[in-house]
C-alpha cells in the first residue's frame, strides 16, 4: 500500500510520499490553501499552492469541508513552526467523500451534546490524545505482566452468581429460563488459574449495576486482575507499586506530544517514586478525624466505614504520591477475604489511592484459604451455595495463600492523562443514563 504516516514523516524529509486520512481542519489565503490532514498518528499541514496544481484540484481543495476523508500527495519539507517539524508542499489532492456540516465545530459544545457524538468527539485532539494514552496503559500492563511470569487467563462474562455483592449485578436471561449475570470481578476464576500457572491474570470488560453519577464511575469498565499462589498482602503492595511504576514510566516516555496537548502538570507524575507509604486502616482514620478537627473535612469518619470520595482525596493529599490503605473492617468487604489472625475484624484487604482526588486505582487483598470460613461466609451473606461449590473446591483440592488485586484501567487513565471524568477514557462509555452511541 503506497501510503506513508505523519508519525514517519520527520524520517522523508525531501522525499515524494503519499498521506490519507481526514481533513482536521483547514484555511485558505488567496493562492494558497492549508490542510490540516490527521491519519490517526498525528496530524500535518499540507500547503496547496494553487500554482503547483491544477485548477480542479485547487477548488476542490479549496471546498472540502472538516472531516472530508482525503489523500495528498507532495514533498516533504522541513519547517521549524511546525509542531511535528515538518510539512508538505502538495503536488496533488484527491477528495475520496467531501463532507459537509460536520456536527463538531471549533465553537463550545455542552458535554451531553459531545457524548452523543462521541463517535466523532473521539476524532478531536484532546480525545485522541487521552485514548492513546489508555493504549500505552494498556500495553505498559500486559507487558509488565508478561514480563513477570504471569500468563493470561481470561474469565467468563457470563456467571453464575455475584462477586462483589448482588445489589451491582446485571442480570441476563440465559438459555432454558436460567438467569446469569454479567461480570462483576473475574478475581474468583482468576484463583482457579493462580492454582495451576502460580501467576495468572485476567483483563476484560466487568460491570456493575451501581446507579452512581460521580465522576469516578461507568457501569461497562475494564480491569486488570493478577492473582498469585503462595502470596500474602505485602505481596500484593510490593506487586501493585511496581506496576504502577512501570506505567507511571512508560507514560512519561511514550505519550510526552499528548501530555502536552492535555496540558498535564507532568511534574506531579515525574515525582512518584518508591517506596509508596503503607498506613493501617486505624491510622488511615486518625488522619480524617483529624482533618475534620481542622476543618479541613466537612465529615467527620467513624471507624468501620468504607472511604468516600473526599475521604480518599484528603488522604492522598497527605502524601503526594500513591498511597497504599490496609487492614479494612471486614464488614465492609467482600466475603472471600482472609481476615488477620490477631485481630478477625479485619480483612487482609488493601486499596491504592492515587494522589490528585483519584482516588482508589487498586483494590485487593490475602484471600481466605479455610474451607469450613468460606462456607459460612456464604452463608452469611445470603449466596447460592450450590453456585460456588466449583469455588469451594480450591479449598478442597490444594489450597494454599493466595493473593491479588483488580486495577481500573479507566481510573489509571484519568490519572495518567490528569483529567476530571472517566468517562474521556474509554472509547464509548456507559453509564447510568447514557448507553448510546
Amino acid at each position: 500500500m503506497n501510503q506513508t504516516y505523519v508519525a514517519d514523516l520527520s524520517e522523508k524529509v525531501g522525499e515524494e510520499v503519499t498521506l490519507k486520512g481526514w481533513l482536521y481542519n483547514s484555511r485558505s489565503s488567496g493562492k494558497l490553501v492549508f490542510l490540516q490532514l490527521r491519519d490517526g498518528t498525528g496530524i500535518v499541514q499540507c500547503v496547496v499552492f494553487k500554482g503547483n496544481v491544477s485548477e480542479n484540484v485547487f477548488e476542490q481543495a479549496a471546498a472540502a469541508g472538516q472531516e472530508s476523508s482525503i489523500i495528498v500527495h507532495g514533498k516533504v519539507k522541513e519547517d521549524a513552526r511546525s509542531p511535528i517539524g515538518v510539512e508538505i508542499d502538495v503536488t496533488d489532492v484527491e477528495v475520496v467523500q467531501n463532507a459537509s456540516d460536520y456536527p463538531i465545530t471549533p465553537k463550545e459544545h455542552g458535554t451531553e451534546f459531545l457524548m452523543d457524538n462521541r463517535h466523532l468527539w473521539i476524532r478531536s485532539r484532546k480525545q485522541h490524545a487521552v485514548l492513546r494514552i489508555r493504549h500505552t496503559v494498556i500495553k505498559a500492563t500486559r507487558d509488565f505482566f508478561d514480563d513477570n511470569g504471569f500468563i493470561l487467563a481470561d474469565t467468563p462474562i457470563f456467571t453464575p452468581a455475584a462477586c462483589e455483592g448482588t445489589t451491582t449485578l446485571f442480570e441476563v436471561d440465559y438459555f432454558d429460563d436460567n438467569k446469569a449475570y454479567l461480570t462483576q470481578s473475574g478475581q474468583l476464576y482468576n484463583e482457579a488459574t493462580a492454582a495451576a500457572f502460580g501467576k495468572s491474570y485476567a483483563f476484560g470488560p466487568t460491570f456493575r449495576a451501581e446507579k452512581s453519577k460521580t465522576r469516578r464511575h461507568l457501569t461497562e469498565f475494564w480491569m486488570v486482575e493478577p492473582e498469585m499462589a503462595y502470596a500474602h498482602l505485602d505481596d500484593v503492595m510490593d506487586l501493585g507499586e511496581n506496576l504502577i511504576l512501570s506505567i507511571v514510566s512508560r507514560v512519561l516516555d511514550e505519550r510526552k506530544e499528548e501530555l502536552e496537548t492535555l496540558e498535564r502538570d507532568v511534574s506531579v507524575l515525574e515525582a512518584i517514586a518508591s517506596p509508596f507509604p503503607r498506613i493501617h486502616y486505624d491510622k488511615a482514620v486518625e488522619m480524617l478525624k483529624e482533618g475534620h478537627q481542622k476543618g479541613e473535612l466537612e465529615n467527620e469518619f467513624e471507624w468501620g466505614g468504607d472511604f468516600g470520595a473526599p475521604d480518599e482525596t484528603y488522604l492522598s493529599q497527605q502524601f503526594g504520591k500513591p498511597v497504599f490503605v490496609h487492614h479494612f473492617p471486614a464488614a465492609i468487604k467482600a466475603f472471600y477475604f482472609e481476615r488477620d489472625p490477631d485481630r478477625p475484624e479485619l480483612a487482609l484487604g488493601v486499596d491504592l489511592l492515587a494522589p490528585e482526588g483519584y482516588g482508589e486505582i487498586i483494590g485487593g487483598g490475602e484471600r481466605a484459604t479455610d474451607l469450613d470460613y468460606l462456607e459460612k461466609q456464604i452463608e452469611e451473606h445470603g449466596l447460592p451455595k450450590e453456585s460456588f461449590e466449583w469455588y469451594l473446591d480450591l479449598r478442597r483440592y490444594g489450597s494454599v495463600p493466595h493473593a491479588g488485586f483488580g486495577m481500573g484501567i479507566e481510573r489509571c487513565t484519568a490519572w495518567m492523562a490528569g483529567i476530571e471524568h472517566i468517562r474521556e477514557t474509554i472509547p464509548f462509555p456507559r453509564m447510568l443514563y447514557r448507553l448510546r452511541p
